[in-house]
């Protein structure tokens, strides 16, 4: 944690405390857009935040942009993030020639208590502010999805469309000049042919590392109604790796990669919903998945790839068809992720008989109710551990992605 308690009590210690946890998860929502936010970076946003003056939202922003921010690439990804989550239009890129005086977003008003003694209320009001600048995105970021009201999912919506998802890295056979790795042969006889055959040295060339490809199976299911929207968000989020396929499954097997490839959320939203004919329908997992991997996973798509099933488990069909599928998939597929937003309701148990019998042939199983599942998510796919392990199939492939 950054900076020390305010002296007085443990009022500036709470604010402290709660100050960094929203600065933390707004480090977080940066790495699931794809901002090389580490542990290193953090420390230093945080302290910069501690040097200026943690209430202010122009110090605050501009703390972020020069710690977490590493490239020019992540400047666009930092300003929609911070929009976001601050939940306010962005600031200027250039701070004002003209210094203007500090508005503070949301002033809070505090009651003395009782029996305070003198000045306690003036250092309470010392301590930094930003808790409640942003403390509303970051419980925004716990809440189950099928709780949110109108307005909250309209900030949760903005703050999908913030979203980076990427497979993890596998190495390709195409090889690039490096200045570490292997010699080079052919490089190297070229350079000495250049010399008139003396000794010149040594060319390298390493292998080239690329993001696996990701297969997002997002349930459109009656069952799975109050969750489908933002699934689908944050499966056009996930297009823009481009290497991510997406369909959606119910009572047919539609592809809407197309669909989610415009660049405005709305508008493909809008292109996903006259696409999918089977909104809030009934649930097929075994057909539908045996109709993705005849038609798109034998020829490759699946073949090596993160496929990802984001739905909760309920099959109207034989669960003995889904099971064998999802074995078929499981020897296909690098990795399969399944996401259910029923984990994360106290006393869930995997007892419905879709789930149950697909649990086996699964590697990760973890929970999609909130944004920060999906953030979590996210990690899962880039080649996070996702934890203890469900039961395994026989051929036993490993957790972690090469």
């Amino acid at each position: 944690m950054s900076g020390a308690a305010a002296p007085g009590g443990t009022a500036g210690a709470d604010g402290q405390l709660r100050a960094d946890a929203v600065l933390l998860g707004f480090a977080r929502a940066l790495r699931a857009a794809g901002v090389d936010a580490g542990a290193e970076r953090t420390q230093a946003f945080l302290r910069a935040v501690d040097t200026l003056r943690p209430g202010v939202r122009g110090d605050v922003y501009w703390a972020g942009r020069l710690t977490l921010c590493g490239d020019r690439d992540d400047l666009d990804r930092y300003e929609r993030v911070f929009a976001a989550y601050f939940d306010a239009a962005a600031p200027p890129r250039r701070p004002p020639r003209r210094p203007a005086p500090p508005a503070r977003l949301r002033p809070v008003v505090r009651e003395v208590p009782a029996g305070a003694r003198p000045g306690e209320a003036d250092r309470e009001r010392q301590g930094p502010p930003v808790a409640s600048l942003a403390s509303s995105a970051e419980v925004l970021r716990h809440r189950d999805v099928a709780t949110l009201d109108a307005a909250e999912r309209a900030r949760l919506n903005r703050l999908l469309a913030a979203f980076s998802l990427r497979g993890c890295s596998r190495r390709s056979a195409r090889q690039r000049p490096a200045r570490r790795g292997a010699v080079d042969p052919h490089r190297t006889v070229r350079e000495m042919l250049r010399h008139g055959g003396e000794s010149a040295l040594l060319r390298r060339h390493a292998r080239v590392d690329r993001p696996r490809r990701v297969v997002l199976l997002v349930d459109v299911s009656g069952s799975m109604g109050p969750y489908a929207d933002a699934l689908l968000r944050f499966a056009h989020a996930a297009v823009r790796g481009r290497r991510t396929e997406v369909f959606t499954i119910g009572t047919r097997l539609t592809r809407v990669t197309r669909e989610l490839s415009h660049r405005d959320p709305d508008l493909a939203m809008a292109a996903v919903a006259e696409a999918v004919p089977d909104w809030r329908g009934g649930t097929r997992l075994g057909e539908l998945l045996r109709a993705f991997l005849d038609r798109f996973g034998q020829r490759g798509m699946a073949r090596g790839a993160v496929v990802v099933l984001l739905s909760d488990g309920w099959e109207r069909g034989d669960p003995a068809l889904l099971a064998e599928q999802m074995r078929r998939l499981h020897r296909l597929a690098h990795r399969v992720v399944w996401a259910n937003p029923r984990k994360a309701r106290p006393g869930y148990a995997p007892l419905v008989a879709g789930m149950a019998a697909a649990l086996p042939s699964v590697d990760a199983f973890v929970e999609g109710h909130s944004l920060a599942a999906l953030e979590r998510l996210a990690a899962v796919v880039r080649g996070a551990d996702a934890g203890p392990a469900p039961a395994r199939t026989a051929d036993g492939k490993g957790a972690e992605c090469a």
